[in-house]
């Protein structure tokens, strides 16, 4: 892929002064092949899998990066759901099992290991209801190994069973995990019409259809399309979306020449481009800036949703025309605690919890890195799980729900993770009690729009 003098200084410009950065390559491996009834063996079974595709991965990426100049912050490693590989082992706690892939994660240098997972939108499984109870215990154990829960989806309904269970297992990985604000919260995703070939993290896994290793690429580059509005003030909608378009169009290359350059490296299959715009905690490298770019005052106030619908369409059409193959998510991520500008709108009392349920039926993800009070009760997390995954399966998108009830904190204070995880400030929740809506179980079902066939 040949590039002019010209997008070679645009491209120094954009790394240099703009946060333009890879945000992520993860290597997809499966773990199919591992099962055994002896939990013992499976990790080893597992050790010596992704060791063998894994190997070279940090070495690689480090070479590229240093060879082109453009930042590669994260490499990272997605497997088969651990519900499913580990469907054989015989033992009740899957701990032992997410303590390997630590060890793993940690032998190949990788930053995170997505996969401790499970598909529950239509029921449970033994091995889906074994990891679901080891979650707790397994994300207190660990620091890379990050773990998903697919609660519902547009062709199965929502497993209100699952959504309780959630709750709870939220609440105490929250409890184990107190003496860092909750941290284990913020490696565990719910949600609703989960992709199989997603990139980033948590909620990153290899899903049962993917090849037998590949690797995705996750973009970014909130503060390039930030940059290029600044110097446009007075345009119109119209002129927005196409400015918007172009900016994505190069920043999505830029990720498609980078993962096409790693798999020929590796000599292993290349897979997706993920488009979605991945803010940073970094001043500038926002989605809220974007937003307010645009013409709002501050990010959350009235017009916030459409224009983020908006970025959100021109960053799809404009990626797409950039790689062979995009997938994951796609979009723009608008996770609180890892956006400078909208941990100042949540401070600012303009971004509230329920502003940001209405944007994401509009962005990529949905309710992302979200601090609340720590005695917030279960059931209220798990009314704001239900809603969200209704979101995504009524309309037919990937929502979910990345929430950390901070132990012991209240609204007005905050909790600091550090790095890309960033600072978040506590947001209020509604007060009136969503119990007896949450107690009763069952699977809300699927809407009409699911019967496509």
């Amino acid at each position: 892929m040949a590039l002019e003098f010209d997008e070679i200084l645009e491209t120094i410009q954009m790394v240099q002064m703009q946060n333009l950065d890879i945000r992520t390559v993860t290597m997809g491996i499966s773990l199919r092949d591992c099962g055994h009834p002896d939990i013992n063996v499976f990790c080893k079974n597992i050790e010596e899998k992704i060791l063998s595709y894994a190997g070279n991965l940090k070495a690689t990426v480090e070479e590229i990066e240093k060879e082109i100049g453009i930042p590669i912050v994260n490499k990272r490693i997605s497997i088969t759901p651990i519900a499913i590989a580990a469907e054989a082992v015989q033992a009740e706690d899957y701990t032992p099992i997410a303590v390997t892939l630590d060890k793993i994660a940690d032998q190949v240098g990788v930053d995170f290991l997505g996969g401790f997972s499970a598909l529950v939108q239509k029921g449970f499984t033994r091995g889906d209801l074994r990891l679901i109870k080891s979650l707790p215990k397994a994300l207190a154990s660990t620091n890379r190994v990050c773990a998903s829960v697919n609660v519902g989806s547009t062709k199965a309904g929502i497993n209100m069973d699952a959504v309780k269970m959630m709750s709870e297992v939220i609440k105490e990985t929250a409890e184990l995990t107190k003496d860092k604000d909750g941290i284990g919260c913020a490696k565990l995703v719910v949600f609703c019409n989960v992709p199989e070939d997603n990139p980033f993290m948590a909620g990153a896994f290899h899903g049962v259809s993917e090849p037998e290793v590949v690797l995705n690429v996750g973009v970014s580059g909130p503060g390039v399309v930030r940059a290029v509005l600044e110097k446009h003030p007075e345009v119109s909608i119209n002129e927005i979306s196409e400015l918007i378009k172009k900016t994505a169009f190069k920043i999505t290359r830029m990720g498609e020449m980078v993962g096409q350059m790693v798999s020929r490296r590796l000599g292993i299959p290349f897979g997706i481009v993920d488009l979605s715009l991945a803010p940073t905690p970094a001043i500038g490298d926002s989605i809220a800036n974007i937003l307010e770019e645009m013409g709002l005052e501050r990010c959350g106030t009235h017009g916030t949703t459409a224009a983020l619908a908006l970025l959100n369409d021109a960053v799809k059409k404009g990626g797409s025309m950039a790689a062979h193959n995009v997938g994951g998510l796609s979009g723009a991520f608008i996770p609180v605690s890892e956006d400078a500008g909208m941990i100042e709108a949540a401070q600012l009392g303009a971004l509230t919890l329920d502003k940001l349920e209405a944007m994401t039926c509009v962005c990529s993800v949905g309710l992302d890195m979200i601090a609340i009070p720590g005695d917030t009760p279960m059931e209220t997390i798990g009314g704001i799980i239900a809603d969200e995954m209704a979101i995504g399966m009524v309309n037919n998108k990937t929502t979910a729900v990345r929430i950390i009830p901070a132990p012991g904190k209240k609204v007005g204070d905050g909790v600091e993770f550090g790095g890309l995880l960033g600072y978040a400030p506590i947001m209020p929740v509604h007060q009136f009690s969503s119990a007896k809506f949450i107690h009763r179980g069952g699977r809300i079902p699927a809407p009409i729009q699911a019967l496509r066939n």
